[in-house]
């Protein structure tokens, strides 16, 4: 039993939707959120200071808490700017929990030292060790 699969008329609507169109499209927009969500981690722009190489391994997946220090000395939270008195109440916090996050200290490369010192010693005052301070590579 042989079939043929003609159509009976020539002039009768398609009644298949062609997804051709859509797959590439969610492709499109696949690749283009793979391309930008990189881009949005870096929430305050710094200008890092430099190392030679990057010898570290790649970090198991652990909570990470953010802290910059922009070029005129001020201090994030994240996305939200605190002063020093609000970031010792917030590592305050952090240091009552069973496992710490890593905090993450980003600093501009043209600020002076101290700030970045200032910080540091809030974090060790509340005993908090698990630090990372972030460079850029050359």
């Amino acid at each position: 039993m042989a079939r043929t699969f003609r159509r009976k008329q020539s002039m009768e609507a398609v009644s298949e939707i062609n997804v051709t169109p859509l797959i590439d499209l969610a492709f499109a927009l696949l690749i283009i959120f793979m391309i930008t969500t990189p881009l949005l981690e870096q929430t305050i722009p710094l200008n890092l200071p430099k190392e030679d190489q990057r010898d570290q391994a790649a970090r198991p997946d652990m909570e990470v808490q953010v802290i910059s220090i922009d070029e005129e000395g001020q201090v994030w939270w994240g996305k939200e700017p605190v002063s020093l008195a609000k970031l010792d109440d917030m590592l305050n916090g952090l240091s009552t929990r069973a496992e710490p996050p890593v905090l993450s200290i980003r600093g501009d490369a043209s600020i002076h030292y101290q700030r970045i010192i200032d910080v540091l010693n809030l974090v060790k005052k509340h005993k908090l060790t698990r630090i990372s301070l972030d460079t850029a590579v050359r």
